[in-house]
């Protein structure tokens, strides 16, 4: 069925379809896709407010945690009285009052190995805005079998990276392409070492961008690059990742 904008929408998305990359034709991909967000926190938060403010037509926002006080100063999406209630249904909240036309699917469940190609079936794109390792390899790994464009954001204190993956292409790597075999590591917690709220931001609205790059392709293909960014001195850099040949998710490729 073809996908059109109503008299609505067209003046709701006037500043970006006037934009040359994007145009009608972009937006109306971006209406007739699904974007999977893993994680409505700091990083899940202005991923969610843009991509619903861009007019993405459907979020499928999964998160198993709640809102606490201390998430305030940087999950943008929740306010005072969303304490203690679960943070995906707070963020489809927050959609629907922001954007009508954005329909919202929410998971208060962690995401596992064993749920994860189930829950990221038929999404267009994957970001993976969550504190947890072990998730963001089950994340990766599912959006790999299904060829799903997967945008992996973090944060610590000061710095962040993002990189755009398609490992499924003979020449993207993989998220384990970058992060090799996957040993069990040292997590640090926001919690334990602390985050500037506004690093997150930068983060997730980086990621929101790449999303809708990868839905509506404009400027140079970023997959295979990893942006390294140190805002405590404001420095980005930007380093290939090359295919590893011997990665056990993505080296037959």
């Amino acid at each position: 069925m073809a996908v059109t904008l109503g008299e609505e929408e067209r003046a709701r998305y006037a500043r970006q379809i006037i934009l040359r990359e994007i145009g009608g034709a972009g937006q109306r991909r971006l209406k007739r896709s699904t974007v999977a967000v893993i994680g409505a926190g700091g990083i899940g938060s202005p991923v969610i407010a843009y991509l619903a403010g861009a007019g993405v037509g459907r979020l499928v926002v999964i998160d198993d945690d709640r809102v606490d006080l201390s998430n305030l100063q940087r999950q943008i999406l929740f306010g005072t009285g969303d304490v203690g209630l679960p943070k995906a249904q707070q963020a489809a909240a927050a959609v629907s009052r922001q954007n009508p036309h954005v329909a919202m699917d929410t998971v208060v469940a962690r995401i596992t190995a064993q749920s994860a190609s189930t829950l990221l079936s038929g999404a267009d794109v994957v970001v993976d805005g969550c504190d947890n390792f072990a998730t963001r390899l089950s994340v990766a790994d599912a959006a790999l079998n299904h060829r799903i464009p997967l945008v992996s954001a973090a944060v610590g204190q000061f710095e962040g990276q993002l990189a755009t993956y398609r490992g499924w292409e003979p020449d993207k790597p993989c998220y384990r392409c970058l992060v090799g075999t996957a040993p069990d590591r040292d997590e640090a917690t926001c919690a334990e070492q602390g985050v500037l709220g506004p690093v997150t931001g930068v983060l997730g609205s980086m990621a929101a961008l790449e999303a809708i790059r990868a839905l509506a392709p404009f400027g140079e293909d970023p997959a295979g690059r990893l942006t390294l960014l140190d805002l405590l001195d404001l420095r980005f850099r930007t380093i290939r990742v090359p295919k590893d040949p011997a990665c056990p998710a993505c080296g037959k490729a």
